[in-house]
């Protein structure tokens, strides 16, 4: 595909996704890299943009410089929003209790603490980055290691071969204690993703070094 024509269906998916606003998002394209620049009203906006191009056929990588830009009526303190993102996480049934810590400065939030599962330490990220006054979210939150390295590359090597998505056979899988790091060629930005998503689907997995090309 041409850099044309993945820049229209880009553009085309942001207007169709309900979730945007795309009157003020700008898209180029040049050799299949994506720059997405502009402002949004919201984290997850700036989130479900970067989620929307990735989804596109020929995307090969993102460059996402887009501001979050809260209306003046609408900003929040930083421990108003400190509070809000304590109580969301201790709502949700998922993630333990007492785990998380949040620090909140100028709108930026950081997570830390241990959980057990990837699926926790992104539940907590997707909980917090939805509330208002959210600029942006940094996870620190590390995963504890509860199987071994080379169960670890197993594991992983069969979540490959099973999902429909990937083609297993161009990807090398390496493991160092809780680190993980994918190397090989895949036909599509999606294809990358899914062995990502794949490879932390795995107990014990605390990092997942991404190499694959798109090709």
């Amino acid at each position: 595909m041409s850099d044309l024509e993945i820049r229209r269906d880009i553009l085309d998916e942001l207007e169709f996704d309900p979730s945007v606003d795309a009157a003020n998002i700008g898209v180029s394209v040049e050799n299949g890299v994506v720059t997405l620049s502009g402002h949004v009203k919201s984290y997850a906006e700036k989130m479900a943009a970067d989620a929307i191009a990735q989804r596109v056929k020929g995307v090969r990588a993102i460059a996402e410089e887009i501001d979050v830009r809260w209306p003046e009526r609408k900003k929040h303190a930083d421990d108003e929003i400190a509070s809000r993102a304590l109580d969301i996480i201790a709502w949700d049934t998922a993630l333990p209790d007492g785990a998380i810590d949040v620090k909140v400065q100028r709108g930026w939030v950081t997570l830390s603490g241990q959980v057990r599962w990837h699926f926790q330490r992104m539940a907590a990220e997707n909980a917090v980055k939805k509330l208002g006054g959210v600029l942006g979210v940094t996870n620190y939150l590390t995963i504890r290691q509860l199987v071994g390295m080379s169960d670890i590359k197993d594991r992983i090597e069969r979540a490959l071969r099973r999902n429909a998505e990937i083609e297993a056979d161009g990807i090398r899988v390496r493991v160092s204690e809780s680190k993980v790091v994918l190397e090989g060629d895949v036909h599509a930005w999606n294809e990358r993703h899914a062995a990502e998503q794949a490879a932390w689907s795995v107990p014990g997995v605390a990092v997942v070094e991404n190499h694959l090309h798109v090709g």
